[in-house]
């Protein structure tokens, strides 16, 4: 051995191996924990302690649970369960409360007698929230007295007290994350208020309420919601479908058991070329799918297929019926709860446990079998609708056919208006996406052409909310979008499904003006990305520009504005002189105005769309592309002041 390995040897020694005691390991490695320590951890952690209460409430001990977001941005979670247990742990030689709040995997769900399944993904409870959070009070309503206790950084501050008498139960958790951890620290009420509807429609019977007393309404009332569903996945299917023309006007709804495993499914059709289903493992939304989506198609497709068959009601297709076909204009909502479940998957939402395909496979069938020969009428219709999905798709086929025939993949060549960048790695290019020729020649002049492309789009693309697979391969914008990021689209079985493996930019930027337009247009591509490029949402490849809307300038001081209230702040530190030049679009911008405050990476603000809860993002996108015009206008009211949709 030479010296200087002699030397690295000696150097890498026991002491340099350091062994985190307890929640130290949670601060050192958040994200491990708890997914990331971006927007989705932070509300991540009041997902935590709301899953301990709805644990509560599946146990059949709580039917209340109150989310309050603090004017500090702490949260309060309230329950009306029995309770932490506070008596003294054997093993631990502290308070079971304790136990709960300071030791990882420490909770009464790991004791298969006190719970039967219980919610939660990465299944590391409070004890996480509590090592994240640089304030933590618990208070315990048992046995006729409140108990509490405090803590910092997932060490107690306080011991154990008594602070009162009770004659309720029930445990209150009050938080503040820690900032030092989190990149962001704001709490968005409606990505709570999505979760807890969600949880609502998955326990039916159990009230959930979030108060948000950082938003109070001209008499001083904070905004608050109640969340309740009495009929369950039913009513989860009926509000996704809210704003869509339903095909049958029912809903076929199961609330089985099928081998020890609790199985709700509910699922309808309506008058779209969209399948839509969402499927969920103890309150988990399961997005990579898993084993009880494959047993809900399996069940579905083979029941309606003997249906079909029996009735004689395909006889006359003249072309071969796919399992897509059946589940066009679907939508569902599949709930299982599995007492040891094993996920799988990039993001660990994908469940592996291979019982449950059978269990889901054999209640659905036997549900929607029933529900057939009880209903010929509805029956009828959706087989009609299968039979027009195959002709749609074998249409699709061939106009695929003809977009691949002009494809760059088959040596078409590129759109002709797309100013192409001259790096190849897709990594590092983008394409911006802009409205109308003259945004896009000064696009064209303000870019980098090494890593920014440009792609100019004439006017409003097609809906496709409603458009069959044919006509969209029909359009030009869309097939010059698909060509420009060199995507192959479908095959003869599925035309819908998106090859990536060739895409050109791994950021799609859409650019359009600050108008009313300009937002109708962006909303258009973002509802074509959601319904047939999903993918591209999901890896994170899709932003929205953000140019000002102001230019403000006195002598020498100039600033771009983005808000009213930047204009009035320029206009408070420089006078009432001040020039305020309002941009009506990108087009009255010159070319480095639009490189400096929209373009250029070192100055610019791109906002990432993502899918926070697909069935939300579902139920807006058919609700802003739907033909009634009256629950749009309301939603817009609604959120112009405060909402960021990530949709």
């Amino acid at each position: 051995m030479s010296e200087e390995e002699k030397l690295r040897e000696e150097q890498y020694s026991a002491s340099n191996i350091q062994v985190l005691e307890g929640l130290e390991a949670v601060r050192k490695r958040p994200a491990m924990y708890i997914g990331d320590i971006s927007a989705k951890g932070l509300h991540h952690l009041v997902y935590e302690v709301v899953d301990n209460s709805i644990d509560e409430a599946l146990a059949g001990y709580a039917s209340h649970i109150e989310v309050t977001i603090n004017t500090d941005n702490s949260i309060t979670v309230v329950d009306n369960g029995r309770g932490i247990p506070v008596d003294m742990h054997e093993k631990e030689h502290k308070s079971a409360l304790e136990v709960v709040l300071t030791v990882l995997h420490a909770g009464g769900k790991f004791d298969k007698g006190s719970y039967k399944v219980s919610g939660g993904l990465h299944g590391v409870g409070v004890s996480c929230v509590n090592a994240l959070s640089t304030y933590l009070r618990a208070e315990v309503r048992r046995s006729g007295k409140i108990y509490m206790q405090e803590y910092s950084c997932g060490k107690p501050t306080t011991e154990l007290q008594v602070v009162g008498d009770s004659d309720t139960t029930g445990t209150t958790i009050t938080f503040r994350p820690d900032d030092s951890i989190f990149t962001v620290t704001e709490y968005d009420y409606n990505t709570l208020a999505i979760r807890l509807r969600d949880l609502a429609f998955l326990n039916a019977g159990i009230t959930l309420t979030l108060t948000d007393k950082r938003n109070l309404d001209s008499e001083g009332n904070p905004r608050s919601e109640t969340f309740y569903s009495k009929d369950g996945l039913r009513e989860f299917v009926e509000y996704i479908d809210s704003n869509k023309e339903s095909l049958i006007n029912d809903v076929v709804h199961l609330n089985t058991e099928r081998q020890g495993i609790p199985v709700e499914v509910a699922l309808t059709y309506n008058s779209t070329y969209n399948e839509n289903v969402h499927s969920f493992v103890n309150n988990i939304n399961t997005i990579e799918g898993g084993t009880h989506l494959t047993g809900f198609r399996r069940g579905l497709t083979t029941t309606l297929k003997k249906y079909a068959e029996e009735h004689k009601l395909l006889d006359k297709v003249k072309v071969d019926v796919a399992g897509d076909d059946f589940r066009e204009g679907l939508t569902a909502v599949i709930s299982v709860k599995v007492l040891e479940p094993q996920f799988e998957g990039q993001t660990k939402t994908k469940l592996g446990n291979s019982e449950v395909a059978g269990a889901v496979s054999s209640a659905v069938s036997e549900a929607l079998r029933y529900y057939l020969e009880e209903h010929p009428k509805q029956a009828k219709t959706i087989v009609e609708k299968i039979a027009l999905a195959a002709q749609a798709r074998h249409a699709a086929y061939n106009a695929r056919n003809k977009v691949l025939r002009k494809s760059p993949l088959s040596g078409g060549g590129l759109p002709g208006k797309l100013a192409d960048c001259s790096s190849r790695h897709a990594e590092d290019c983008e394409l911006f996406l802009v409205e109308g020729d003259s945004a896009g020649g000064t696009a064209k002049q303000g870019r980098d052409r090494t890593f920014q492309a440009i792609l100019p789009l004439r006017g409003k693309i097609l809906n496709v909310e409603k458009a069959m697979d044919h006509k969209i391969l029909d359009n030009q914008e869309i097939t010059n979008l698909y060509r420009a990021m060199r995507v192959s689209i479908g095959t003869e079985e599925d035309p819908k499904e998106i090859n990536l493996s060739k895409l050109a930019y791994h950021k799609i930027i859409i650019m359009t003006d600050a108008d009313v337009d300009g937002s109708h247009i962006a909303t258009l591509l973002m509802t074509f990305f959601f319904r047939r490029m999903r993918p591209i949402i999901e890896q994170g490849y899709l932003y929205l520009a953000t140019p000002p809307l102001y230019k403000c300038s006195r002598g020498k001081n100039e600033e771009y504005c983005w808000t009213d209230a930047q204009v009035q702040q320029f206009i408070a530190v420089n006078g009432e002189k001040t020039k305020v030049q309002r941009y009506k679009g990108l087009g009255e911008m010159s070319a480095e105005e639009l490189r400096d405050t929209t373009m250029d990476p070192e100055q610019r603000l791109l906002k990432q769309v993502n899918i926070t809860d697909a069935a939300e993002a579902d139920r807006i996108f058919s609700m802003l592309m739907g033909e009634d015009v009256a629950p749009r206008r309301d939603f817009i009211e609604s959120n112009a002041n405060y909402a960021n949709i990530d949709a």
